[in-house]
């Protein structure tokens, strides 16, 4: 109750804050109050004799068909057999799970209203709106929305936090079907069941989150009008990346807490893995879906409108008249010819979404059939094989449908009243192609850091044989930092840096035939465009990501169950399921998929990780139109330089507040961590029956959902005030801060992922190929797999929608900051500044000290 009263409090004083702001009117020369879809888009036939709206609107048809198959695959699940002490289980972490969803949601709900103040003040009071009047030829602009528009603007930002928690709910249900049916079919003995009943969840999840997320961007495209529709477009991604960062926040926190308070059971009591006497198994089952498939799917699904969002506003924003009057075109045709260029761009980049959709589904059956046909009858493969040939013909697949469509919709390319540039469809498929062929070279790199077949991960387990605990952390710290320098340094740069050659070619002048003739700042659409390409083989890359929390809770339910101390248990599969039990031969299956889903869990972090950075530099260049009046403000452009002292001071907190967000999140994981181990050791009976009860699991699982608020709460107000502050105390220094979180949160949230990933494999080889479980090797591996928890699935994988986040809301905050400026109201911006910052340091300051270990002394 204290923390909801705290938020009452806060969502008072930051409306009061605001409310000055009203006094002042708006005169921004863009910003996304002017993110206006040109009339063009519903009236000129530009695609086979049809219009943008036209051609999408067909298009949606695919989405549907997405949700259908997704729904398809959900009934398959349902249906499949599964042993009742199997399915009492798997419905156990269900009703569990939406117990949690539920308590998140509301609580979400309080902290949309942070968002919604700010987003009402702004929009209902600064905000230039273009009425559609004219006097003498120039269109009448007021400051304030219409009321009507404002509470439009507002619902699509509660659209999108809802939205991240209905894939969320989607994707728990679909897993716990799917856990308990993985178990049960693994009693045959047989291998191929277990690797294809967690990835048709994974498809399931990743054709339904695609499908809705492109549904409702088209329906907001499409069915708005033009100068709504822009600003609906912000809204709705803040809103899903306030959903997805809190989810991940909390998730993150709760997943971990419980996995500590499980694994460390292990050592003290001599355990087995998830015995059913441990009132932390429960709780741990229930954080691999919060943690593992709660934070993703609102992470994925935030990710994808996000990207999409800022591609649209860098179009919108970048794409004049001016620029291309600065090409050498005549103002007329410039003034006709940018409209169209911006719908071409813009139905092109729908149509590559919509792509995704077939091209997964293709993948996904081709591979299938492949790997059906190598591997139905063995009792024994590689798991990560046929998950790796997914991607790879997901990729090739979603490559040639990216230079077939491009050649088909924009292979015409006007660049003036007369003249065509045929070679820019091919550029930009190319660049396009950088980020798809990352999508599948990532994760390549990825498991030579990660994989249980890794050297990395193979020397974590030697280090360990000798150094026990303190060389396997060592040595996992080591593989992370290796990884951080391969996949962000190597591959993700030099992808970039390929993507920036492609956008030079045909030069930058006037007259230039490349990327320049159409746009400024090309290298930075670029960029864009690769984070848009990382996301290519969209419902594929969920469907491997959520490939882990199946196998994982798997693993759980099958020993949860004690389905072999059930009476004459072979008897009754024989009779009821046609099975010949193999129960040796179903532990061992099931815990090798266990460390192929590690592994596919760890390739799909760098992705979305990759993709919030390289993403993040195009919305941050639309605040940089802002500042510097499309580029045409030569003094501001010099300004972002570290020759200007705030840009550079920027760079370095903004750094600083990757350390501070490791640490928080770490904090809250430790404390929880504390408080579960210390009630489930005080309640472990060893001797007085099978299973622990139900009560004492619950109680495991109210600590953890009490610290996943309590860390989530603090880490979310903090990142909203600082977001404040540090746009209102300088514009540049603002736009240095933007970069040195996504520049260090980049190379932070890879060393943590796949540090982490590193440690839990490598107890994984020691429990699968050694067989050294109750041993001090094991033991050394489970206290280094209990430093990687919060490292990989609590502190990295947050980092991903924090950045968004903080990106994505400084574009209304640094408005407002700017506004304060240009009507001479400097000391109110700079006291302001002062009341947001030390707001933020209080909330820094409970991060840790509000969330110590209290002992009784």
């Amino acid at each position: 109750m204290n923390i909801l009263h705290s938020c009452r409090r806060t969502v008072l004083s930051v409306a009061c804050i605001l409310s000055f702001l009203s006094f002042f009117p708006s005169t921004l020369y863009a910003s996304e109050a002017k993110l206006q879809i040109p009339s063009e888009f519903r009236t000129a036939p530009l695609f086979f004799g049809q219009t943008g709206q036209d051609l999408l609107l067909v298009g949606s048809s695919i989405c549907v068909l997405g949700l259908l198959f997704g729904l398809f695959i959900y009934t398959r699940l349902k249906n499949l057999p599964v042993h009742k002490s199997m399915l009492d289980i798997s419905e156990l972490i269900y009703a569990t799970c939406k117990t949690y969803l539920i308590t998140q949601g509301k609580f979400l709900l309080l902290l949309w209203l942070f968002i919604t103040t700010a987003i009402v003040m702004y929009f209902a009071l600064l905000a230039e709106y273009p009425t559609g009047i004219f006097v003498n030829g120039v269109e009448e602009i007021v400051s304030g929305y219409p009321p009507y528009k404002v509470a439009i603007i507002v619902g699509f930002s509660l659209v999108g936090m809802a939205g991240s928690i209905g894939v969320a709910w989607f994707g728990i249900r679909v897993n716990t079907f799917a856990n308990s049916r993985t178990s049960h079919a693994a009693l045959a003995g047989m291998a191929f069941p277990c690797y294809s009943i967690p990835l048709q969840a994974g498809m399931s999840i990743g054709m339904v989150l695609i499908s809705i997320e492109l549904l409702i961007m088209l329906g907001i495209l499409v069915l708005l009008p033009g100068n709504l529709a822009g600003p609906c477009f912000i809204g709705f991604a803040i809103g899903e990346s306030l959903g997805a960062a809190a989810l991940r926040v909390a998730g993150g926190i709760f997943t971990k807490i419980a996995d500590i308070g499980s694994d460390l059971m292990k050592i003290v009591f001599k355990i087995k893995e998830d015995d059913a006497r441990n009132p932390g198994v429960i709780a741990d089952c229930v954080g691999d879906n919060a943690g593992d498939s709660v934070g993703p799917s609102a992470d994925g699904f935030e990710t994808y409108g996000v990207t999409g969002v800022a591609l649209i506003a860098f179009i919108l924003l970048a794409i004049q008249p001016s620029h291309l009057v600065a090409m050498g075109v005549d103002q007329a045709s410039a003034t006709s010819l940018a409209p169209i260029i911006q719908v071409k761009l813009l139905v092109w980049i729908f149509v590559m979404r919509l792509l995704m959709v077939i091209t997964s589904a293709l993948a996904y059956f081709g591979n299938e059939a492949w790997a059906k046909g190598r591997f139905s009858n063995k009792r024994h493969f590689n798991f990560e094989t046929p998950l790796t040939s997914l991607v790879w013909v997901a990729s090739v697949l979603s490559i040639a449908a990216t230079y077939v469509a491009s050649y088909l919709l924009i292979g015409d390319f006007k660049t003036g009243a007369t003249s065509t540039n045929p070679d820019l469809w091919w550029k930009l498929a190319t660049i396009i192609t950088c980020g798809t062929l990352a999508g599948a070279i990532i994760p390549e790199v990825t498991k030579a850091f990660t994989s249980v077949h890794s050297r990395h991960v193979r020397e974590v387990v030697q280090a360990s044989r000798e150094g026990g605990a303190s060389l396997n952390i060592l040595s996992g710290l080591s593989a992370g930092n290796f990884s951080a320098f391969w996949v962000g340094g190597v591959t993700i740069t030099g992808l970039m840096a390929i993507s920036y050659g492609f956008s030079q070619l045909g030069g930058t002048g006037a007259g230039s035939t490349g990327l320049a003739s159409i746009m400024p700042a090309e290298a930075i659409f670029a960029f864009g465009l690769v984070a848009f390409g990382f996301l290519g083989m969209g419902p594929v890359t969920i469907a491997v990501d959520s490939y882990g929390p199946v196998t994982d809770n798997a693993q759980s339910v099958y020993e949860l169950s004690l389905i072999e101390e059930v009476p004459n248990i072979k008897q009754e599969l024989k009779r009821d399921f046609n099975i010949d039990a193999d129960f040796e031969q179903a532990k061992t299956l099931l815990e090798e998929n266990d460390g192929a889903g590690n592994t596919f869990k760890a390739t799909a972090k760098p992705v979305l990780i990759g993709t919030a950075v390289v993403g993040s530099t195009t919305m941050v260049f639309s605040i940089i139109l802002l500042l510097t009046d499309g580029l045409t403000d030569t003094l501001a452009i010099q300004k972002l330089s570290i020759l200007h002292a705030p840009f550079l001071l920027g760079i370095i907190f903004g750094a600083s507040i990757i350390y501070w967000f490791s640490g928080a999140s770490c904090q809250a994981v430790i404390t929880g961590a504390y408080r579960a181990v210390e009630y489930i050791k005080q309640n472990m009976k060893l001797d007085g029956g099978s299973r622990a009860s139900i009560e004492d699991s619950k109680k495991v699982v109210e600590i953890c959902t009490q610290y996943a608020q309590a860390g989530m709460f603090n880490i979310f107000l903090t990142m909203f005030f600082i977001t404040l502050a540090t746009a209102f105390i300088e514009p540049y220094f603002f736009i240095g801060f933007l970069i040195g979180v996504s520049i260090v949160g980049l190379f932070q949230a890879i060393f943590m992922a796949n540090a982490g990933g590193a440690w839990d494999n490598a107890k994984k080889i020691v429990e699968t190929e050694l067989r050294m479980k109750g041993t001090p090797l094991h033991d050394a591996t489970v206290v280094g797999d209990t430093v990687g928890d919060p490292f990989k699935d609590t502190s990295s994988v947050a980092l991903n929608p924090i950045i968004k986040f903080s990106t994505l809301f400084g574009l209304l905050a640094v408005e407002l900051a700017v506004q304060l400026t240009k009507t001479d109201h400097n000391t109110l911006r700079v006291v302001l500044s002062v009341v947001f910052f030390f707001t933020a340091l209080f909330f820094i300051y409970r991060s840790f000290y509000g969330m110590r270990i209290k002992t009784a002394t």
